[in-house]
This record gives structure tokens, C-alpha cells and sequence, in this order.
């Protein structure tokens, strides 16, 4: 069949209101997310914050932007300003309705005020360097809440910030995890990739965004993996909103040109998956190549060429994490496939398993996809990773994760989160907290230790930085990559020693100066407490 004749057959779903946070139907094609761009420095958005229920009475979230576009990409370049507009539009909550926190017993403060329940929102501006301040990137004190008017955000996008992928998300403390795994989320772009890697000017360009799902009808412990299926995931999956559902796992359809050098910018969206991305062809029926995927760009920050000469034939994407890499699409009539393998959590962890996320089908008349935008001058700051490792850390300390269930046979009732620094006693992250978990002096950085001393695996991610990985279990690591998001895999529950990483933490730029956060970015485990506060604070005698 020629790609002509399966667009006449998509046609037939055009031109039909769409209903509140609608989505595409198994198997459809994915297309590109709709973008909006920055002009003449600036970004201008109204969104609502809005919900809806499914055919499978699952919960859903969306942005909308004007009647009906979900989550669009936002397109920007180096020094713009953008302008973000957002209505909570979800139903009040009822009168009865859980929450977990007040800010300062109910007392109104410049961003917010009231209890945080399922219908308080606010926005997180992913691996973005923008003051923690209100109105730009703080999620501690900032509550927009049903009915409230539209509240503003006003960020500048730094002038060194590194071309590539970010995200923007809600990050509710107690309600993160259901607002993101029904779909509020969206990818961000800062122009101007090809002045660190000029390979990658004006290929063919596909943006994909992961996501994750409750499975209609399955309940956590019914997915656990026991019984006759040992790989029951814990979540279906989505690319670009079009679900990839069990039992049946229909996968979503890519439509490429042959043979053709692609830009694939994946980010994980998910509240919970890890994403361990794969490329197969099929030469022929009874053999399978996985393809070289050339890695340009890690958690939005070009790399070096010594990491991006080595091709990869997998990817690993914690939740919240981002890739950019160079594929190429199948000739005509191959079998080709984007999957993810199978990721082990551990004893205690969700279950992750290997599914394909899309066939993709080559053909010659198929629409070309968009070219990777060309940035402008003053795009191509020098990369932030230049000399880090030959700074000398301010102070060493160490983190661990940990848990606490209640109920071991049923792990995902009643649990407790921690993340620890040093000798403090684990504790559940509480929004109303008096004083900082930690301090940090700007212009410096820090070395940390952080390890998994708990029976799944962890995600750490730290809010307005990067950073550089020194150590894996205490073997150093050469790479010229910065992330602001890392994996960390499960303890056994025997060894001696616990899986851990050995991060360079940068606290050099005056723009981060302020209160912020550090979690897990495993939403569950955000949410019941896995997390930690940092105020980064200006060095004596400093403006």
C-alpha cells in the first residue's frame, strides 16, 4: 500500500470536534506534536489545564492550547522571553477530597495559598537554569488553584542555556504523579543544536514523547508480574499520545522516507517507566539487527564528540530524561521496529517490560518530515561541560534512597519514600519544612555521592542544574555529558555495598540562587516523599 492511500484513510478522522483530552486509537500514525515558535524574542501562550474520562474510566489531563491543541512543543531560542498563561480548568474538589499539604497553615503568599489536593496545579520548566523564584520556576509555593484567573509565567531563557530538549510538566507535591501519567506534559526546544553538532543541520527532524498509562481494569497488584504472565506491565505506554495498550499491544505506525538520515529528539515523559529505547530491522524473516543510534544531545546538552562518536544500539531513559540522536530509516518493504526492552526494577519496583512502541514503514512518497530549525547568532554558547571535572568540589556528600513498607507483600500500599543526605534520619518530604535539607554557595560545585539502598530502582533528578557523572558503584566514568537526571538500579538486598553514582553538582550560575528541589523522578515515589530541598545561596560579600 502507498503512504497516499493510508493518508486517504486517515482522512476520514479529520474534520470531527475533538472531546477534552482526546486521544489517537491504537495503531495510528504518530505525528508530530503542533509547535509554536518564538518571534522576535518572545513566546506568547494561553493554556488550560483541563480533564476528562475515557472509554476505559481512566483519568485524563491535557494543556490545551486554543479549542483543542494538547500539549504543544515550545519552540525558542537562547535570551527569549516567553510568556505562559495557565488556567486551572479542573473541577473543585470535593469537600471530602484528600490532601497532603497547606502552605503556612493556609496563609496567602504571592503565588498561592490553600491545601494541595488532585486539582491544585502548577508548572515545572524541565532542565530549564531560571530563577526558583515565582512566576518563573518555583513549584515549593506556588498553587494555582480551580477557578483561580489565569496565572503567568514570565522566564527569560538564559543566554548560555544549551541548545536541545526540554519539558514542561505539573509538579504538585502529593498529585504530580495521576496529573502526569493522564498526559500533562509537553516538550520544549532551545534552538540553535547544529552549533555544537553541525551534522545535524537541516536533517529531517522527529520529536517523540513518551508517556505512561494506567491499564484499564488491571490494578497495581494484579500487574505485579506473579501468576502465568511474569511480564504484566505496571503502566501502558504512548508515543506522541498514541497508546500502546495491553493485553493487545497494538503498536503506534511511523511513516518515514527510505534510507534517510533522521533527527530523533525522544523525551521520557513518563510518570514512572523507564524507557530502555531500541531501533530493529529486519533484513530478512529470520534475522534481526538492532541499529546505530548516534547520540548528539543527553538531557538537552549537546555532548562531546568522544561520547557522540560511539554508537549506541540502546538507550536508557530513567523517567523525565531526554535523547537526540541520528537514525536511519528502513528501505522500502523492510520490517522495522521502536521498541523498549525490558527494564528490571527490582524485588520491589514496577514492572517494565519489553514492548514495541511503533512499527515504522518506509515509503517514497511518504511526507518528508520537518528539518531541524536553524538557531541564530549567539546560539552556539560554548558547552557548559568545558572544564568541569578540573574544578575542585567546594564539599563531598552523600545521599541514599530508602524505603519503608508496611505491608511487604504489598508493597505499593502504605509506602514510604526517602531520600537522606549524610547522618540526618529518613524522613517523608513535607512541603511546610522550616529550614533546608541542604545549602549550597553559588560559584561552586559539589561532588555527591548518592546511593540505592532500597529494592527497586530510583531515578535521581535535581531542579535548575546540571550535572557530570564522575562515578558508577565507585568506578570512574569518562564521558563529556551533562544530565540533569540519572538512573540508579536496584540494591539486591545482600551485597555489601549499594548501587551509586558520583556526580559533579554545578552551582555556578547566579540565576539559580534561591530555594529549589531535589526527588526521585519516579512520580510515585516523588509523591510519597522522595524528596529534598537545596537553597543555593550567594557567597559572602556577594550581590
Amino acid at each position: 500500500m502507498r503512504f497516499s492511500a493510508l493518508l486517504l484513510l486517515a482522512g476520514t478522522l479529520r474534520g470531527q470536534s475533538a472531546p477534552v483530552c482526546s486521544r489517537p486509537v491504537p495503531g495510528a500514525w504518530v505525528r508530530t506534536p503542533v509547535e509554536l515558535r518564538s518571534s522576535n524574542g518572545s513566546l506568547h501562550a494561553d493554556f488550560a489545564l483541563r480533564t476528562s474520562t475515557d472509554v476505559y474510566g481512566l483519568t485524563l489531563y491535557c494543556y490545551v492550547y486554543g479549542d483543542n491543541i494538547q500539549s504543544p512543543t515550545l519552540r525558542v531560542h537562547p535570551g527569549d522571553e516567553v510568556v505562559l498563561r495557565l488556567k486551572n480548568e479542573l473541577p473543585r474538589p470535593a469537600a471530602n477530597e484528600a490532601q497532603v499539604h497547606t502552605h503556612a497553615a493556609g496563609k496567602p503568599n504571592a503565588c498561592g495559598s490553600g491545601p494541595i489536593t488532585l486539582s491544585t496545579t502548577n508548572l515545572h520548566f524541565h532542565g530549564l537554569s531560571i530563577p526558583p523564584v515565582c512566576h518563573q520556576d518555583d513549584v515549593i509555593h506556588t498553587l494555582i488553584q480551580p477557578g483561580d484567573d489565569a496565572f503567568e509565567y514570565r522566564i527569560k531563557i538564559p543566554a548560555n542555556q544549551p541548545a536541545g530538549l526540554y519539558w514542561y510538566h505539573p509538579h504538585p507535591h502529593g498529585f504530580t504523579e495521576p496529573q502526569v501519567l493522564g498526559g500533562a506534559s509537553g516538550a520544549m526546544i532551545v534552538e540553535g543544536v547544529e552549533h555544537a553538532a553541525p551534522v545535524v543541520a537541516s536533517l529531517p527532524e522527529r520529536v517523540l514523547v513518551l508517556r505512561d498509562q494506567p491499564i484499564g481494569g488491571v490494578t497495581e497488584d494484579s500487574a505485579s508480574g506473579d501468576g502465568d504472565e511474569p511480564y504484566v506491565p505496571s503502566l501502558d505506554l504512548s508515543v506522541n499520545y498514541v497508546p500502546v495498550m495491553y493485553p493487545l499491544y497494538k503498536p503506534a505506525l511511523m511513516v518515514v522516507r527510505p534510507q534517510q538520515r533522521e533527527f530523533w529528539r525522544v523525551l521520557n515523559a513518563a510518570a514512572d517507566t523507564f524507557f530502555d529505547l531500541q531501533i530493529l530491522f529486519w533484513p530478512d524473516s529470520d534475522t534481526q539487527v538492532a541499529q546505530p543510534m548516534q547520540v548528539i544531545a543527553i538531557d538537552g546538552v549537546p555532548v562531546g564528540p568522544d561520547f557522540s562518536a560511539a554508537e549506541q544500539t540502546h538507550i536508557l531513559l530513567p523517567p523525565g530524561s531526554r535523547a537526540e540522536f541520528l537514525v536511519t530509516t528502513p528501505s522500502v518493504g523492510m520490517y522495522a521496529q521502536f521498541l523498549t526492552r525490558r527494564y528490571d526494577n527490582g524485588l520491589f519496583g514496577d514492572t517494565d517490560s519489553y514492548r514495541v512502541l511503533a512499527n515504522i514503514k518506509s515509503f517514497a512518497d511518504a511526507p518528508a518530515a520537518p528539518a531541524t530549525m536553524p538557531g541564530v547568532p549567539g546560539d552556539d554558547a560554548p558547552p557548559p561541560f568545558s572544564g568541569l571535572t578540573s574544578l575542585q568540589p567546594e564539599r563531598q556528600r552523600r545521599l541514599y534512597f530508602s524505603e519503608k513498607f508496611a505491608d511487604p507483600a504489598h508493597p505499593k500500599q502504605n509506602a514510604s519514600y526517602f531520600l537522606t543526605a549524610g547522618d540526618a534520619t529518613p524522613k517523608v518530604f513535607d512541603m511546610n519544612f522550616k529550614t533546608p535539607d541542604l545549602t549550597a554557595t553559588q560559584g561552586t560545585v559539589e561532588d555527591w555521592t548518592i546511593e540505592n539502598r532500597a529494592e527497586e530502582s530510583h531515578a535521581f533528578h535535581i531542579h535548575q542544574l546540571h550535572f557530570q557523572l564522575l562515578e558508577r558503584d565507585g568506578k570512574p566514568v569518562h564521558e563529556s555529558a551533562l544530565r540533569d537526571t540519572i538512573d540508579l538500579p536496584y540494591w539486591d538486598g545482600k551485597s555489601a555495598t549499594y548501587p551509586s553514582v558520583k556526580i559533579r553538582m554545578d552551582f555556578r550560575d547566579p540565576d539559580i540562587v534561591g530555594m529549589f528541589l531535589y526527588h526521585c523522578h519516579i512520580l510515585e515515589h516523588e509523591d510519597g516523599g522522595m524528596m529534598g530541598s537545596i537553597e543555593v545561596v550567594r557567597p559572602a560579600g556577594g550581590k
